[in-house]
């Protein structure tokens, strides 16, 4: 049985990427918070310079990775907040979500910010997955 139902009001938009308006976590659960990730290699170097497909492609790999470390999968999140530094990237950046969340996405907020933490990141996500 699946730890989450995803919640969407018939009088409520519908979502114009990869999102769920709300996930309810259904059963007794481990929570795990992930911190925010960024298009760093595994030997912390900022890649994909310029390329928010590739930066949104690593942040959801590292996200996987910690996820999957911490004994569940892409599928167990129940929240990612996205911080961008051009919205307008929303399209290349749900083109490449849609891939790691074909079903069920997480909630999801996305904010433009000024900077990250290093002037060549595009974008940062966090996230809480809801694991058995």
């Amino acid at each position: 049985m699946s730890l989450k139902k995803v919640v969407h009001p018939g009088n409520v938009a519908k979502p114009a990427g990869v999102w769920s308006p709300a996930i309810v976590v259904t059963q007794p659960c481990r929570l795990v918070f992930l911190s925010g990730f960024t298009a760093r290699n595994e030997k912390g170097a900022v890649v994909h310079v310029g390329d928010i497909r590739g930066q949104t492609r690593l942040v959801c790999e590292n996200l996987k990775a910690t996820v999957e470390a911490a004994g569940g999968s892409l599928a167990d999140l129940v929240s990612v907040t996205v911080f961008v530094t051009d919205i307008e990237e929303f399209d290349a950046i749900h083109e490449i979500r849609r891939q790691y969340f074909p079903n069920e996405p997480p909630a999801s907020t996305m904010v433009e910010v000024t900077r990250l933490v290093h002037k060549d990141m595009l974008i940062e996500i966090n996230a809480v997955a809801a694991l058995p």
